[in-house]
């Protein structure tokens, strides 16, 4: 950690300061703006649409105890995540800057809350989502060659990690690229989920809807109880997480007061919908206890119904975790920017490409993730610990209006909103703690380790001379560390283009 600049009591000061110096046109290095309204629409879909729709029905309908009850609880939480992501739609367009909710908790709870979302982050949630992601995606790519056994372990790593290589490296090439590849995958994604859809509904012509009859859907295999309904919301939760991604580049989006609430409107609702019906289609062709016994239910989905056509599900699933690991490259490595413009991260990570105008130490940063995790864990403690601070968010929404109420909003919604989001937050994280009060606290356990990480590295402010030389080493690449005084607040604008050049020419002699 580095001391960095301490942070300023009034939240405001620093968002006039923003205001004021987008305007001076100065010639920084700076993430530019290139991300329009489809590639948005991509990074929200691409984010959200990964390996958990192929993952969470198994885990919503085995707490739920019914069909009809799991699909209610596919459609209550995309309108849950659709309310969510209103309420950061205005925070997005209110405090214009890079890292989500890290940069919202920080500037209205102050250091310690933002450091602490940030920490629980970069240690578990990130690295994490990105190495099983990536296993997800070898698993399905090698699981054609061998059809009579499990790929093997080393094969399954080997290739995981190519895959990271190969997007860390197109995430540090350009963003124009990352877009387009998320654009190319997003669009994959959809069209194989569209397959899914349309046997759906083919069956359903063909009479195969027993389950989904009222006096069947409702059949329960277990009792009905309140903490497994929970937990049922948690999984579901899992796979739309990925929601609140695009306020991470909010830096990088042309025109976000206009793209940003755009891309949600778009966005959510499309995934709602395909979330939905791929589950109808699903228990159009299995039993509910044909959905538990499969681990892979889109692949089982595919075996009962394509035939000789089968191979093709795994080839989706294998583009759809394929584009999620780019979009989880490309947002996780902008929070970890943000975070160590704000003096949360050694500076090395605030570091910017003169030319690509990328953040590579942060990218490679996230790429240094072990690839040792496992997706239950996943769902359980970190999916607990991310609605944790989803709510102290939108929480932060209703204060700063208190604090704040004549700050400039773009974007306004009711508070109506924010209320029905806390309340849904209460009863799933409340329930959740109930019903696995071990795994819920081993996260927040987790979480809490970054106090005493706070306190030494960003609150200490006279540590010893070769602390702060050991931390803050520079790189190797020809990169630019932002003005840590006003360019902190800013987003980061673009300078003009000769003036990019000329400094490229400075430290770059021989060009």
């Amino acid at each position: 950690m580095t001391d960095g600049p301490r942070q300023r009591g009034n939240a405001s000061a620093d968002w006039d300061t923003a205001s004021e110096s987008s305007k001076d046109g100065s010639g920084r290095v700076a993430l530019k703006k290139e991300i329009g309204l489809v590639s948005a629409c991509g990074i929200i879909v691409g984010n959200i649409i990964g390996s958990g729709i192929f993952v969470s029905p198994k885990g919503v309908l085995e707490n739920a105890s019914s069909v009809g009850l799991a699909l209610i609880v596919w459609i209550i939480t995309g309108v849950i995540t659709a309310i969510g992501a209103l309420c950061y739609a205005e925070l997005g367009v209110t405090i214009p800057k890079s890292g989500g909710d890290y940069s919202y908790v920080k500037d209205i709870f102050g250091g310690l809350a933002g450091f602490l979302r940030l920490w629980i982050a970069v240690l578990v949630i990130y690295p994490t989502n990105q190495a099983v992601i990536a296993l997800t995606f070898s698993n399905y790519v090698l699981q054609p060659l061998f059809p009579t056994c499990f790929p093997p372990e080393s094969g399954l790593r080997l290739l995981a990690a190519l895959c990271l290589l190969l997007l860390t490296w197109v995430n540090c090439s350009s963003v124009r690229w990352a877009t387009h590849v998320q654009d190319v995958f997003t669009t994959g994604k959809l069209l194989a989920l569209g397959l899914i859809i349309i046997m759906g509904f083919v069956q359903i012509c063909k009479g195969q809807y027993y389950w989904l009859e009222p006096v069947h859907a409702f059949e329960t295999f277990q009792p009905y109880d309140i903490g497994q309904i929970a937990l049922s919301f948690l999984q579901g939760s899992f796979a739309y997480g990925g929601w609140n991604f695009l306020n991470y580049v909010t830096e990088e989006l042309v025109d976000p007061y206009r793209n940003l609430p755009r891309a949600i409107f778009i966005s959510i609702p499309l995934v709602t919908f395909v979330y939905v019906f791929a589950n109808i289609a699903y228990v159009t062709a299995m039993s509910p206890q044909e959905l538990l016994a499969s681990n892979a239910v889109a692949v089982t989905f595919g075996e009962k119904l394509l035939g000789v056509m089968s191979w093709v599900m795994p080839i989706s699933v294998a583009l759809s975790t394929f584009g999620g690991v780019n979009g989880s490259l490309f947002t996780s490595s902008r929070l970890f920017f943000a975070g160590a413009r704000e003096g949360h991260l050694p500076r090395l990570l605030a570091m910017i490409h003169v030319k690509r105008c990328t953040p590579i130490p942060a990218l490679l940063f996230t790429f240094t993730a072990p690839l040792c995790s496992d997706m239950y864990t996943l769902i359980n403690y970190v999916g607990f610990i991310n609605y944790l601070f989803y709510g102290v968010t939108v929480a932060g929404q209703i204060v700063l209006r208190i604090k704040q109420p004549d700050m400039h909003r773009p974007i306004k919604v009711s508070l109506m909103w924010p209320v029905i989001y806390l309340l849904f937050w209460a009863f799933l994280l409340i329930f959740s703690l109930y019903s696995e009060p071990v795994v819920c606290g081993l996260g927040m356990a987790i979480m809490l380790t970054g106090v005493p990480v706070y306190f030494l590295g960003v609150y200490w402010d006279n540590k010893p001379q070769c602390f702060d030389t050991f931390i803050g080493m520079r790189t190797i690449f020809i990169i630019l560390y932002p003005d840590m005084g006003e360019s902190r607040n800013v987003g980061l604008q673009q300078g003009p283009k000769e003036d990019d050049d000329e400094l490229g020419k400075a430290l770059n002699p021989s060009k």
